[in-house]
């Protein structure tokens, strides 16, 4: 995916230079950044794949700016990741999605 095709307000995935999994909200697109929202790095836990802060001491109401010299890969999110990260950064959480038969 390029960059120019990233669409502000959808959460993607980036893959950092350094190997770091990063999901974000992107909010800005410039030549050399991208300014996202409440990001968080994926980071392997007892029960999986678990979400954590990215930033521990920045304010977590204002978004950061990601050199795009460190990203390597970008992705738009798995749908239950996404799911996932709502509930992580806002407290919402979606529904399951139950196929009623009747």
């Amino acid at each position: 995916m390029n960059i120019s095709e990233l669409k502000v307000g959808t959460v993607y995935t980036f893959k950092l230079n350094s190997g770091e999994e990063l999901v974000a909200k992107v909010a800005t697109i410039d030549e050399n950044s991208i300014l996202v929202s409440d990001p968080v790095s994926i980071a392997p836990g007892p029960k999986g794949l678990q979400l954590m802060p990215s930033l521990f001491t920045a304010d977590p109401k204002e978004n950061v700016r990601l050199n795009t010299n460190s990203v390597s890969m970008i992705g738009e999110t798995d749908p239950s990741v996404t799911d996932k990260y709502r509930e992580a950064t806002t407290g919402i959480t979606v529904p399951e999605k139950k196929l009623v038969l009747g």
